[in-house]
């Protein structure tokens, strides 16, 4: 009962003071890790994954990645910055990268590493579709996903000890490689359907901002979900919403996407 009532009490405090207001969307989450020290092992295992990968290089899809990674990257600044929030992104050293793999994968771990697989590159399509994926992805990031999840699993496995910043080391190390589990693809931490919906909506503004038209988010998904028709889901979709709901709910945010769409140059 004593521990029960330390946990509770540790949860609460937790909750009042370390809430994070997402700038877009206006979600609330726990977030109490280090997001220093959570960016700094996130570099490692990218670099790790980068020495046992084939990253491509110098081809038009390669080329195409870091491009609009550079110009989602810009979007989130001048965003952050309009609301005097770019201390935020104090953490990030944005790295985009193309790998050879013919999964239907992306993925942007903390600080800002992201990774695209050939495989979803011919689903992308063109600028647009990488735009899509890009903004998704890069939302997870700045949304601090991983230091939620990463949150959630310290107060499930340490409860009321984290208040008292008793944790070793090692035990932040295994709760590190419990998110993202070391030798395996680092990227693919299985984020919750709320935080798929949030990256959905983050995704579609910084696109928008970036010039890339979110009108063409929708045709996107439709082509994603019609890839893995008759076969094993895409890792990618596998904690997504259902396609009826993603395109309704994009459809929801897509006049406000078209005003920072617009006043981009896009034409409507």
């Amino acid at each position: 009962m004593k521990i029960l009532k330390i946990s509770s009490y540790a949860l609460v405090v937790l909750g009042l003071t370390a809430c994070v207001t997402n700038p877009i969307t206006g979600r609330s989450s726990i977030q109490i890790a280090n997001n220093s020290e959570i960016a700094t092992a996130a570099a490692s295992e990218y670099k790790t994954t980068l020495s046992t990968s084939k990253v491509v290089t110098g081809t038009a899809d390669a080329n195409r990645v870091k491009n609009v990674g550079a110009r989602i990257k810009n979007a989130a600044y001048t965003y952050y910055k309009s609301i005097g929030r770019e201390a935020d992104l104090a953490n990030y050293n944005w790295e985009f990268n193309l790998i050879q793999d013919s999964q239907l994968n992306a993925w942007c771990m903390p600080g800002g590493k992201v990774a695209f697989y050939t495989g979803i590159m011919p689903v992308c399509k063109d600028d647009n579709g990488v735009a899509v994926v890009m903004g998704h992805e890069v939302s997870h990031a700045l949304a601090g996903h991983g230091n939620e999840r990463i949150s959630q699993a310290m107060i499930a496995q340490y409860g009321g000890s984290i208040l008292s910043g008793s944790m070793s080391n090692s035990q932040w190390s295994g709760i590190f490689e419990k998110v993202y589990p070391v030798g395996a693809q680092v990227g693919l931490l299985a984020y919750g359907r709320k935080q798929e919906s949030e990256a959905d909506k983050m995704g579609l503004i910084l696109m928008s901002i970036a010039g890339y038209d979110p009108r063409t988010s929708t045709s996107f998904w439709q082509r994603m979900q019609a890839s893995s028709s008759g076969s094993k889901t895409p890792e990618f979709l596998s904690t997504h919403p259902n396609p009826e709901n993603r395109i309704s709910d994009l459809n929801a945010e897509m006049p406000k996407a078209l005003e920072y769409y617009k006043k981009a140059g896009g034409k409507l």
